[in-house]
């Protein structure tokens, strides 16, 4: 069974930084997976993409977080990051990570001003 946790989210000021962490387990590989994805999504708003990594390294961001988010992954340790800088109060959601088919159940950012 696909299980993925995320972590490391909370509240930050406004400039800050978070570092989330999606721990994989059951038949998840990190190592192996053709994409892995975070997203993230607000009340009543469509679930958005902030993040990609495909199996080759590459990696691919949206406009509104290039430069400021970084996906990464520990395939040792079967771990998926996203490292958030210079986050902004739009920036708070309820963040997701996604790897392959599976889903996690999404770990809280609040961006304050």
């Amino acid at each position: 069974q696909v299980q993925l946790v995320e972590s490391g989210g909370g509240l930050v000021q406004a400039g800050g930084s978070l570092t989330l962490a999606c721990a994989a387990s059951g038949r998840t590989s990190i190592a192996s997976a053709d994409a892995m994805r975070w997203f993230r999504q607000a009340p009543g708003k469509e679930r958005e993409w902030v993040a990609q990594m495909l199996l080759s390294g590459s990696t691919y961001y949206p406009d509104s977080v290039k430069g400021r988010f970084t996906i990464s992954r520990d395939n040792a340790n079967n771990r998926l990051f996203l490292r958030m800088n210079s986050l902004q109060p739009e920036d708070t959601d309820v963040y997701y990570c996604n790897v392959d088919a599976g889903w996690g159940v999404g770990t809280q950012v609040t961006v304050s001003s």
